[in-house]
């Protein structure tokens, strides 16, 4: 029996994570019981965004030009590169309001078990980055086994030019208790204490 195409939008909008049969299933029917515009629009949006977006030639973020805003902007700090493992990384740290200088997006992190290696995760188009300008690169990746051999792969590329690596401090979240915090946690935010 062939399903219906409810089923079938049902079925698609379960790619999206965290979103199971339930979750899909409310979705469809609010866009078909009381906002069938909205879901024209959302329609439309997606079809668009994903013909219309691609990586930044420089920065590999999402972008719908060649070189991305930031990329472009003469108000970033070219001196300054923070290597995040991806889109949403960058997102987050552009919203502390803390750092003003460029960025570099890996799309992931170096796992030769699932056959990710420098080439997948853009180490050349780094390694071109790091040759003009740049002074400090930031590691801005996850603590992850994957992460820490992607941070130390890098740090070893980049030292020998004369540049700056530095990595993110990784530790205690804002207003933990430590009796709730893992040993490798607090091991990692021993190691990364600094004098105040």
């Amino acid at each position: 029996m062939a399903k219906l195409i409810i089923d079938e939008l049902i079925d698609a909008l379960r790619c999206l994570p965290g979103v199971g049969p339930k979750s899909a299933q409310r979705m469809v029917m609010h866009l078909l019981e009381r906002d069938r515009n909205g879901a024209r629009q959302l329609a439309d949006k997606l079809v668009t965004t994903m013909d219309k977006i691609r990586h930044c030639a420089q920065c590999r973020n999402f972008t719908d030009l060649e070189i991305c805003q930031m990329c472009s902007s003469p108000a970033r700090d070219g001196q300054s590169l923070c290597v995040v493992e991806n889109p949403a990384d960058l997102i987050a740290i552009e919203q502390t309001g803390q750092f003003r200088g460029k960025y570099f997006v890996l799309m992931g992190t170096l796992s030769p078990i699932d056959g990710i290696g420098p080439d997948e995760i853009g180490i050349d188009i780094l390694a071109a980055r790091c040759v003009d300008e740049v002074k400090e690169v930031i590691l801005a990746i996850g603590s992850s086994v994957e992460g820490e051999a992607t941070a130390h792969y890098i740090a070893e590329m980049i030292k020998p030019r004369g540049i700056e690596v530095s990595r993110i401090a990784q530790g205690i979240p804002m207003g933990g208790e430590l009796e709730y915090i893992d040993a490798g946690t607090l091991s990692h935010a021993l190691t990364g204490r600094k004098v105040i």
